[in-house]
């Protein structure tokens, strides 16, 4: 599941839309840490964590 996510890539958790989009930073394992608008930085689980890409366009 790792694989989904790279660093620099931008998402949104759905579960908090409070927190804003966010920039992946890093993923090791199956944690991913993504630095949010209103949230700063977090490191969540990807299995626990329903992360959605954003799309640019």
């Amino acid at each position: 599941m790792s694989s989904d996510f790279f660093p620099g890539q931008r998402v949104r958790l759905p579960a908090r839309p409070d927190w804003g989009v966010g920039q992946v930073q890093s993923v090791v394992g199956d944690r991913v840490t993504v630095n949010f608008e209103n949230a700063g930085k977090v490191t969540l689980r990807l299995a626990g964590a329903e992360l959605e890409t954003v799309d640019d366009a």
